[in-house]
């Protein structure tokens, strides 16, 4: 899965001074930094595009023109940095368990890497969104991991795993995975089914994250909601389009692509808030 990449300016753009060395210690900094630096983002995917998830593409967008991206972006770009850095990485791919049907059997959609140091193995997932990990967790299961942020575990379901978040004193799942190696080309397809088939949300809705030292913030369409650490959201709902672009520019740290269908496309997923909320009045 190994590409060249511009380390020098990956530090930079997370704000990272240390040791670009291969230690557990390197790898909590950048997973921490991470999330907070390069907002998980799909404005891509409402403009009607693919994202390309080749290392120079991933760093022209990411790295060097202040946008985000969705996990497998976030990911493959991760994992290119800590391959260049001497850690063992394998890429994996996992169902997203999230605000699901718990009988339901979703398809592989997510990607998450797991990561060889200092004798042990480490999922580190830098692109999961609203609760996108701050640390790498060690691949043990039924121990409670603190992060910067939330409380997770890691419990034995089937052949897999099931990774887990403790919010407001009630565990809730993020998605199943197993060590089934991944490759490019996997993710690739993969890729492609999310930004492009008619059912996917990323067609549909706009989903933006970051994981700030002191909070988290999440944009779905236009609900914009701020989590402190303790869990405790603050929720306001973006009046037009001006608003949601202050948001996206100020609040998430995007510099917003320069095309002409985007306020299109931010008024239709606002549209699509209204009529949400004008059918559950009725």
């Amino acid at each position: 899965m190994s590409d060249r990449v511009d380390l020098v300016a990956y530090a930079e753009r997370l704000g990272f001074s240390g040791a670009l060395e291969p230690s557990l210690e390197t790898l909590r900094t950048l997973h921490r930094l991470h999330p907070a630096a390069i907002p998980f983002e799909n404005l891509t995917t409402l403009l009607d595009e693919s994202p390309r998830l080749d290392v120079p593409s991933l760093e022209a967008k990411l790295v060097h023109s202040g946008r985000g991206g969705y996990c497998f972006e976030h990911n493959r770009l991760f994992a290119a940095v800590l391959e260049a850095l001497g850690f063992r990485v394998v890429g994996l791919a996992a169902r997203v368990l999230w605000e699901r049907d718990p009988s339901a059997l979703p398809p592989r959609t997510h990607m998450l890497l797991t990561v060889d140091v200092e004798g042990s193995t480490y999922v580190a997932d830098v692109g999961f969104g609203g609760l996108t990990l701050t640390a790498p967790l060690r691949l043990v299961v039924d121990e409670e991991q603190d992060t910067p942020h939330e409380t997770y575990r890691i419990r034995r379901q089937g052949t897999g795993f099931v990774i887990e978040a403790r919010l407001g004193g009630t565990w809730r799942a993020l998605y199943w995975f197993d060590e089934t190696p991944y490759h490019e080309i996997d993710f690739e397809v993969l890729n492609h089914f999310v930004a492009t088939h008619p059912g996917s949300p990323f067609r549909s809705m706009l989903y933006c994250a970051r994981a700030l030292p002191e909070r988290r913030l999440a944009l779905r369409n236009g609900r914009f909601t701020v989590r402190d650490l303790e869990g405790r959201p603050t929720t306001r709902t973006l009046a037009d389009v001006d608003a949601l672009r202050g948001v996206l520019a100020e609040d998430f740290a995007i510099d917003l692509p320069d095309d002409p269908a985007l306020d299109d496309v931010l008024r239709e997923v606002l549209d699509a808030d209204e009529e949400s909320a004008a059918a559950e009045r009725r």
